[in-house]
């Protein structure tokens, strides 16, 4: 299949699908697209939530909705995280698009520099043909930085997906309802306080497969978060993943850019 580009509360997001779908909207609440939970090592859950939502009518009749959901704890020993969110947009009272994913991930400190992580991640998402994607994720890694005005990480470790599809197709010539993939995990994430009230965070994954050569994922993303006040935030945030096998007639492809607002709880 083609691509689209579609709006994703002010943003804009490409999924594999055959049309073009532009969408002028109105913010109906606050969204929370990639901005960053407030971290304090006290152990204590904090919480950043968003929803957000766009019409269109006329010429064009889109719709778009969109929550998040981003939680951490932290210590000066190990930190939790938990982050989820959905996507559902229309237009022409057909579903260009519907989305959701949640995942969990682990920390803890093994010494002031390495650090051992566990991670968990399920994927709901229709433009890729995927029913539903199950991976786990397990290493070391190690702080190449970490001071008052951020931190640099990077790690290693195995990981297991399992990918089941909402239509059999067709990979590596043979067409299948399900895949599974025993992947090397390649990662770096650093977060850069820019000044007192602006945060810049990144993260680069790659994901060669162990058991098919060639065969490989990849996935980038940034955010920049700038503070209005103590719970307000002005977002925006940057996504692209990459399969090198994603199945005949798919794009290997997605690309997603939001703005917004984000809500933190403390």
């Amino acid at each position: 299949m083609g691509s689209i580009w579609h709006v994703c509360s002010t943003g804009w997001a490409r999924c594999g699908r055959g049309a073009i779908v532009s969408t002028l909207g109105l913010w109906v609440a606050v969204t929370g697209a990639c901005a960053q939970v407030t971290q304090i090592p006290d152990g204590q859950w904090r919480h950043l939530i968003g929803l957000g939502a766009s019409v269109a009518s006329g010429n064009t009749k889109a719709s778009s909705l969109n929550a998040s959901l981003d939680s951490v704890r932290l210590t000066y020993e190990d930190k939790w995280s938990l982050a989820g969110s959905a996507l559902q947009s229309r237009t022409e009272g057909s579903t260009a698009a519907r989305r959701a994913e949640l995942k969990t991930q682990y920390d803890r400190d093994l010494s002031l520099q390495w650090f051992g992580y566990g991670s968990v991640a399920g994927l709901h998402d229709e433009a890729a043909n995927i029913e539903f994607r199950a991976s786990v994720a397990s290493g070391l890694g190690y702080h190449l930085r970490r001071t008052a005005d951020g931190y640099w990480d990077v790690s290693a470790g195995l990981g297991y997906s399992r990918d089941r599809f909402l239509a059999p197709t067709v990979i590596d010539g043979q067409s299948r309802r399900s895949r599974d993939r025993l992947e090397l995990v390649l990662a770096q994430e650093s977060t850069t306080y820019l000044s007192d009230g602006a945060r810049l965070k990144q993260q680069a994954r790659l994901l060669p497969s162990l058991r098919d050569a060639g065969e490989f994922r990849a996935e980038l993303s940034a955010g920049l978060n700038v503070a209005i006040n103590e719970r307000l935030s002005l977002t925006a945030s940057l996504t692209h993943r990459f399969d090198s096998q994603p199945g005949a007639g798919f794009s290997k492809s997605d690309t997603q850019f939001v703005t917004g607002v984000s809500l933190g709880l403390d």
